[in-house]
Order: structure tokens, then sequence, then C-alpha cells
């Protein structure tokens, strides 16, 4: 998918260490660089979420202004 999108669809293969490759088009449209800090969280029935710490705590801050209503 174009990056002008937001969107991006890929697949990413886990390697014999359990380490993953997060795909270039995710990379440049999250900005995300080596040496920055992921968080993953997980859910046996939802699944597996990867985010940017800082989007993390972004959404607690807005929540705690009574911001994430949504």
């Amino acid at each position: 998918m174009a990056k002008s999108s937001g969107k991006y669809a890929g697949i990413a293969r886990v390697g014999e260490k359990g380490q993953i490759v997060i795909p270039k088009g995710v990379r440049d449209l999250f900005d995300i660089n080596p040496g920055d800090t992921l968080l993953v969280l997980a859910d046996e029935k939802q699944g597996i979420v990867i985010t940017k710490d800082d989007v993390l705590f972004q959404q607690f801050d807005a929540m705690l202004r009574g911001e994430g209503n949504s």
C-alpha cells in the first residue's frame, strides 16, 4: 500500500530465535528506527499489538486529561 494512505499490509516471518523483521513500509509509516523501544501487548483471545512506547504514553496522557473517550 502507498505510504500516503496511512495504512500498510504485509507479512513478517518469525526467525529461529523468535525475532521478527518489521517491514520497511511499516518502519517508514511509523518512523521506527534502530534503537527505538516498542511495546508488545498480547491477549490470548484478541491477538498481539506492537506499538511505539511514546504512542501509548500519548494515549494515557490524553485519557488522563479526559480527551480519550473514543
